[in-house]
């Protein structure tokens, strides 16, 4: 079995991620037009949880590592396509964070 350690990259991509997704959450709910937010906050949310499951099942060297990664880099790209469509920078940050943890998750799935 691998070490959790070459997971590392990913793991600090997956808990940065989730970091970003939470204070975009939290920062669409004081926008003015939350309903136009609606979409984005639920991708938030549910990219934060994959990346924080990924992190853990990085951390712990779970056998249903990669699966989980792969399901997270497809979270990520639909977060990241859906806050680039916001000019908040909030969006802007977390899109990028979705991103940078798409890649990594690629990069460890592969």
């Amino acid at each position: 079995m691998n070490s959790p350690h070459q997971y590392q990259a990913c793991i600090d991509a997956c808990n940065t991620c989730a970091a970003a997704c939470n204070t975009c959450f939290a920062e669409c709910l004081k926008e003015s037009d939350i309903q136009m937010m609606v979409r984005c906050m639920s991708l938030d949310v549910d990219c934060a949880a994959i990346c924080t499951l990924a992190a853990g099942a990085m951390a712990r060297n779970s056998e249903m590592a990669r699966h989980f990664c792969r399901l997270c880099g497809e979270v990520c790209l639909a977060c990241a396509n859906e806050c680039d469509r916001h000019a908040h920078s909030h969006c802007k940050s977390c899109a990028q964070a979705c991103r940078d943890c798409a890649q990594a998750c690629a990069a460890m799935t592969s």
